[in-house]
């Protein structure tokens, strides 16, 4: 997808970077700016391959490795390996579920914009912009977790 976004998704908007990549979010200009500079055409093409496509995807397969991290690194521990299974899944699904559908929630907010350009106005551009940054935020806990766990298992050996 990064490779796709750099190579030809960049080229489509003349340079812009695509809304969710920017980490920090965007205004609602910038945000037009990028809409604009896509054009109907462009916008269509992003929306069937990035957001119908591997969007559609790569959230859940993301979702699940870090679930599995999480379990991996944490079963390295003490104190986390004597909890009961489900206890640990339940753990680390209520550290990664939050990130899956905050990015689920902007990926269709952003497919709306691109589906339908006349509903970009500056209310639903700074809402996209709040899930975004919301996703990134929340996609830092489980990687901060699964980095801790690590140290902490390093530790121990």
């Amino acid at each position: 997808m990064t490779l796709m976004e750099f190579f030809y998704f960049r080229q489509l908007s003349g340079g812009l970077p695509s809304l969710d990549m920017r980490v920090f979010g965007f205004t609602p200009d910038e945000g037009m700016a990028w809409l604009t500079a896509l054009g109907r055409r462009g916008g269509e093409i992003i929306l069937v391959w990035h957001y119908l496509t591997f969007d559609l995807l790569f959230p859940a397969l993301l979702s699940v490795t870090l679930v599995s991290l999480i379990l991996a690194t944490g079963r390295r521990l003490r104190n986390f390996r004597v909890l009961p299974g489900q206890m640990q899944s339940i753990f680390a699904l209520i550290l990664v579920l939050p990130y899956t559908i905050a990015n689920y929630a902007q990926n269709i907010a952003v497919a709306r914009l691109l589906s339908d350009f006349l509903s970009a106005n500056p209310d639903s551009l700074a809402l996209v912009s709040a899930l975004i940054v919301t996703k990134f935020a929340l996609l830092a806990i489980p990687v901060i977790v699964i980095a801790v766990f690590w140290l902490a298992g390093q530790k121990q050996n």
